[in-house]
């Protein structure tokens, strides 16, 4: 069975607005004792949070749970609550995805009080001992990203736009991406002429940066880091009113529909192509490995570590993909992330 419970105004796939439960059974294998995951997630406006919810519930049911799902929209309070209730109805294991990196800690420390395995999923939980984290390289990420635009732009202005402050994963981003940023702004070749974090990750807060950014600069700007497609989004409309789109390149990251037509048509340089199906899917079988009793030293594909101000945090980290025009029918649509008359429709 999966339990929705969606933040205002979402919609999850396949219910209807006032829909709160969509049922399907399942027995683990063990003893004949049914498994019951909480799977939190900070929003599911995002595309990739859709296939995140979509593919793990998928697997989970597979292996025999039950998932309870919920998403908070963004807000670190409603979260909060939601774990919470999600702890007091049972669940054997929470995976969760934090709003908040730092003050989510308390969460793994209430449900470690119930006997609950935490798995911290694509951003880590920080100071806490959290019992493992999925994710992709998110420091290669940045890397990826930072070294495109250095390439494409050796010289020149810069503007870097970063992800919410909230998230750790926008810090290692960030961190990846200034590792080739940084030393050709030592030699004088790159000047960072505006450098701003971006509420929630939010493409109308991206859109009112990047016009202000503009502005500020007379328009004089070479290259952009952009840490997402839904930032990004918001940035080329600010490039596009002032007929700029297309003319300066920007990064991007999540392989989202809206970005793989922006790439088509130019005005997006590129992507990062991290393939969710397989962190969903991994994740799900990992979930379902605790609750069975599995110790996290036992998975053989936790063979990294990230600390996280506290622990060594046992970590299985995936491979994340450069999508440019020249690989995305490859990658995009070979793979099956995405049908070819989706990608070049107008």
């Amino acid at each position: 069975m999966v339990s929705v419970v969606a933040g205002c105004g979402q919609k999850p796939a396949g219910q209807s607005q006032n829909s709160g439960q969509a049922q399907s059974s399942g027995q683990s294998q063990e003893q004949g004792k049914k498994i019951r995951i909480g799977f939190s997630l900070p929003t599911l406006r995002e595309e990739r949070y859709t296939k995140d919810r979509d593919f793990f519930v998928k697997r989970a049911e597979e292996l025999g749970a039950e998932v309870l799902v919920q998403a908070a929209n963004n807000d670190e309070n409603l979260q909060n609550s939601q774990v919470e209730n999600l702890i007091t109805q049972g669940i054997d294991v929470l995976v969760l995805d934090p709003q908040n990196a730092e003050s989510a800690a308390a969460l793994v420390e209430a449900a470690h009080k119930a006997n609950i395995k935490v798995i911290s999923y694509d951003r880590l939980i920080k100071n806490c001992d959290v019992d493992v984290y999925l994710s992709f390289d998110n420091v290669k990420v940045g890397e990826l990203q930072g070294k495109y635009l250095t390439e494409k732009v050796p010289k020149g202005n810069y503007f870097v736009f970063a992800g919410a402050p909230t998230d750790n994963n926008a810090k290692l981003f960030k961190q990846g991406a200034m590792k080739y940023i940084q030393p050709l702004v030592d030699k004088g070749d790159v000047k960072i002429l505006f450098d701003q974090a971006i509420k929630d990750w939010q493409p109308e807060e991206a859109l009112k940066l990047a016009e202000n950014a503009l502005t500020a600069n007379k328009n004089n700007v070479q290259g952009i880091l952009a840490p997402n497609d839904g930032t990004a989004g918001g940035i080329i409309q600010a490039l596009a009113a002032q007929k700029l789109a297309g003319k300066v390149p920007i990064t991007g990251q999540d392989a989202e529909l809206a970005a793989a037509k922006r790439i088509l048509e130019g005005t997006q340089s590129m992507t990062i192509f991290k393939d969710v199906r397989k962190l969903a899917v991994k994740a799900a079988e990992v979930a379902v490995e605790l609750a069975k009793g599995k110790e996290v030293k036992d998975l053989p594909e936790a063979n990294q570590t990230v600390e996280n101000g506290k622990i060594a945090v046992p970590s299985i980290l995936l491979e994340p993909v450069v999508i440019t025009k020249d690989n995305l029918d490859k990658e995009l649509i070979d793979s099956g992330w995405f049908k070819k008359e989706d990608v070049y429709s107008k």
